[in-house]
């Protein structure tokens, strides 16, 4: 379990979050929701320790997450960032490696365990047949996957991603959420994901939590906070949420801007 209490956040004089409780179960997928500029991103990084805020308090497994040494913090808990553009002429192979470094002492190199690691979480994430190809002579989607596959062979117990589907094609949007689901449900990671994709949060997430200017707005299952209100309220936009018969999922139709 993950849980922040009272986390505050200024940026440039600016209160980018504002007391913010939260609190992710363990064992299921979270997604979070809101308009640009609302904290969800901030939200990731301080419960990730990428960035310390004015005060608050982050707990890990019940433990100030301060508490935690970077290694052993690492062995918990695995983030990353909105994909860049710019990447590294390197294997996929050695990239996946580095999710290695939390388990290996210093200067300690890869044994026959941390290779069978590597190999199972390419297996994992469908880049076994990538393995020695450049990473710069991927697609925006091979890249994501072989960029999970490094969190996955840190083998944390939360993986938290930061819009993992942006830049991406349809098809390939759902690939990485086809995978963000097996990972929890089949390897019991708990998955917490910033979307900007409303609909697919609703159909893949367990809980949704809604951000709106710096505080939580909303958070619930995906049939208590996907409503017609919330759009409204936070999103600015006038819409039809239906039922959709076959998964009871909510589902989103005919979005219209309010003036």
């Amino acid at each position: 379990m993950i849980r922040g209490e009272r986390l505050v956040v200024k940026y440039r004089g600016n209160t980018v979050m504002d007391h913010v409780n939260i609190e992710f179960e363990a064992g299921l997928v979270h997604s979070i929701l809101g308009p640009n500029g609302c904290g969800k991103s901030t939200l990731l990084k301080v419960l990730s320790r990428q960035l310390q805020g004015e005060s608050g308090v982050v707990y890990v497994d019940g433990k100030d997450a301060k508490e935690w040494g970077m290694k052993p913090f690492a062995r918990q808990l695995s983030m990353l960032a909105q994909s860049q553009e710019r990447s590294t002429d390197i294997s996929v192979y050695d990239l996946v490696s580095y999710g290695r470094f939390p388990h290996k002492g210093f200067m300690q190199r890869l044994d026959d365990h941390d290779r069978r690691i590597v190999d199972w979480a390419l297996h994992l994430t469908g880049m076994e047949t990538f393995a020695q190809r450049s990473v710069l002579e991927l697609s925006g989607g091979e890249r994501q996957r072989a960029r999970i596959a490094m969190a996955v062979a840190q083998q944390p117990k939360v993986l938290m991603l930061d819009e993992p589907t942006t830049y991406l094609d349809i098809c390939h949007q759902l690939e990485i959420m086809e995978l963000v689901v097996h990972l929890n449900r089949v390897q019991k990671m708990t998955v917490i994901m910033v979307l900007h994709d409303l609909n697919h949060a609703a159909a893949y997430s367990d809980r949704i939590t809604v951000m709106k200017q710096g505080d939580v707005y909303a958070h619930g299952q995906p049939n208590e906070v996907i409503r017609a209100e919330m759009l409204r309220d936070v999103f600015r936009v006038d819409a039809c949420v239906e039922q959709e018969e076959a998964s009871g999922h909510p589902l989103i139709k005919s979005m219209k801007l309010l003036p």
